[in-house]
């Protein structure tokens, strides 16, 4: 039982579930050989640039590298902690790039086999969009509940919440979570966004609160299995945590680690 009595989902025996995990991300994706990312993710480049409209060299979108994999792209919509849509996102559409796309393909497939999937809140992120955020914290504020519940919104910049530069700005970060193949969960989250399709991590997606930090203890038992299970797989394919946020990585290897990008999220 969770802290408000709910029943919590066990999907099953974390320590088979991981080993697993780890023997199917092998199969798919093989970080340390930096070539057999890039060079399949490069074919998969060319294939698509042929019907689509074109994105910076090096960039592909998610969908049409892996379709499986669920997007639900919180700063085009309402659903963030600006509660309204983020500038350059004229899409619900997860870009990414190449090598990036292709190894988090290789963790879905990983997934899937064990009846889950991804679901991703944010990748590439325009740099216009991160001035956006900053303007909108320097604007000031008190708490919010859902997002912020201990921190002024002024704050948000100076306590690591908010930053003035942005890793997805580069293109191989991603914002994601598990949830359930085919099933919906209990709604759980009291912090962040709130989606009853995920599995539960103890807080949303943003949540911008030390419980968000992806080692933070004390958390429901479940939860924390959740939180091992996600960055065991995403280390595995060559990504690494941002550890203030359980949701947050980045491929190591990735393709442009000095460069931002500004262009705009498109369908198309």
């Amino acid at each position: 039982m969770n802290r408000s009595g709910q029943a919590i989902r066990r999907v099953a025996p974390f320590k088979d579930r991981k080993a697993l995990l780890s023997r199917l991300i092998a199969k798919h994706t093989r970080p340390s050989a930096g070539a057999a990312i890039i060079l399949p993710a490069l074919a998969l480049l060319a294939a698509f640039s042929a019907h689509a409209d074109p994105l910076p060299a090096g960039f592909v979108r998610l969908a049409d590298v892996d379709p499986t994999i669920r997007q639900d792209i919180r700063y085009a919509g309402l659903g963030n902690f600006l509660q309204r849509e983020v500038d350059g996102y004229e899409a619900p559409v997860c870009i990414l790039t190449a090598p990036a796309a292709k190894a988090l393909s290789g963790v879905q497939k990983a997934m899937t086999a064990e009846g889950l999937t991804l679901i991703v809140f944010d990748c590439y992120r325009p740099a216009r969009a991160v001035a956006d955020m900053v303007r909108w914290t320097r604007q000031g504020g008190p708490p919010d509940p859902q997002w912020y519940p201990k921190v002024e919104r002024g704050d948000l910049i100076a306590e690591g919440y908010v930053g003035e530069l942005s890793s997805h700005s580069r293109g191989s970060t991603v914002d994601l979570a598990v949830a359930e193949l085919d099933k919906t969960s209990p709604a759980h989250s009291a912090c962040g966004a709130t989606d009853a399709r995920t599995l539960d991590f103890g807080t949303g997606f943003d949540c911008f609160d030390s419980a968000s930090e992806t080692a933070h203890r004390p958390l429901p038992l479940q939860a924390t299995a959740n939180r091992t299970m996600l960055l065991s797989a995403m280390r595995a394919a060559g990504f690494r945590n941002y550890a203030r946020e359980w949701w947050h990585f980045t491929l190591a290897d990735e393709p442009f680690p000095k460069q931002r990008f500004d262009f705009t999220v498109t369908a198309d």
